[in-house]
């Protein structure tokens, strides 16, 4: 079974982080990340420089990177400006991922919008995008849960999700914005969702996980049997809602792959070549990184016996 592998480091990640990566960096991580086999790249977002000053290098990095034949490139836009500067773009990205949260609070913190803003902006984003020859998806934050709010009931989901459908947009992600998420929901929720509005291709829904709580890995796999195919990862566990409280790391991408591949999963990605990137990334931010796999190495990367018994 083919799974489909994203990767959201260089914007989900870098975007935290207390000191600007340069965009040359980004751009060399970027065209690594993109000769893993990965399918999708989130390489960066069209948002205030005030607001994110660490993605202030939009057009940069998107005039900088290789397009590699077969890797979607994809932007964060917030809002109708963010897709308009998104659709102004010299080498405009190949699909723009909007973004509203499904608890009202995490929304106005996230984005500065109240539900009704948020939801009247959809038709307008959708318009500029597709006019600009760019695919537009949709990411439900805090589908899960919110940190302000609690339990976020089954029918708000449904609503936006139908919305979203409503809107024209080419795909929708549920995230799980600051990992509250458990298997069992994940896989409950996603099963309702799927069968209340099948999909009509199968990346149309992909999954976004945070790690926060120990789950990230577990959520994935319910996610599968519950039927989606495309998972969003961050190479090395980079990211974290800036605001969200305790929203640590997103799952990890090279952790992510071992485990499918493990079990027999076709992810197309060459492991060995995104582990390199792995191991790169905390000397670019820093410090050090959560990633278990870029320290343990692959499951079948085997070792020398002790000394003794060689003798």
């Amino acid at each position: 079974m083919r799974i489909y592998v994203n990767d959201v480091a260089v914007r989900d990640g870098f975007q935290i982080e207390k000191s600007f990566v340069p965009t040359a960096t980004k751009v060399e991580v970027i065209n690594q990340l993109a000769r893993t086999g990965l399918h999708k790249i989130e390489v960066t977002s069209f948002v205030s420089p005030k607001a994110v000053p660490a993605l202030a290098d939009a057009n940069e990095v998107l005039a900088g990177i290789d397009r590699v034949p077969g890797v979607v490139y994809v932007a964060l836009v917030p809002n109708v400006r963010g897709t308009q500067n998104a659709a102004a773009t010299q080498r405009k990205p190949d699909e723009v991922n909007g973004v509203v949260s499904a608890s009202e609070t995490h929304n106005r913190a996230n984005i500065n919008r109240t539900h009704e803003q948020s939801i009247a902006e959809l038709p307008t984003m959708v318009k500029v995008a597709h006019e600009a020859g760019i695919r537009i998806t949709m990411s439900l934050s805090t589908t899960f849960g919110c940190p302000f709010e609690g339990h976020v009931p089954e029918d708000v989901v449904f609503d936006f999700v139908e919305r979203f459908r409503e809107a024209g947009f080419d795909g929708i992600s549920l995230a799980d914005t600051t990992g509250m998420a458990n298997p069992r929901q994940v896989r409950e929720l996603t099963e309702k969702v799927l069968e209340r509005f099948p999909p009509p291709n199968e990346t149309y829904y992909t999954l976004h996980f945070h790690n926060t709580r120990g789950m990230g890995l577990a959520n994935v796999v319910a996610g599968i049997e519950a039927g989606v195919r495309s998972f969003d990862g961050s190479v090395s566990g980079l990211g974290g809602c800036p605001f969200a409280p305790g929203a640590t790391g997103n799952i990890c991408t090279e952790d992510m792959v071992n485990m499918l591949e493990d079990m027999g999963y076709d992810t197309r990605v060459d492991l060995a070549k995104l582990l390199a990137v792995a191991r790169r990334i905390p000397a670019v931010v820093g410090h050090e990184t959560p990633g278990q796999v870029m320290k343990a190495g692959q499951t079948l990367e085997l070792h020398d016996p002790p000394e003794f018994l060689r003798t």
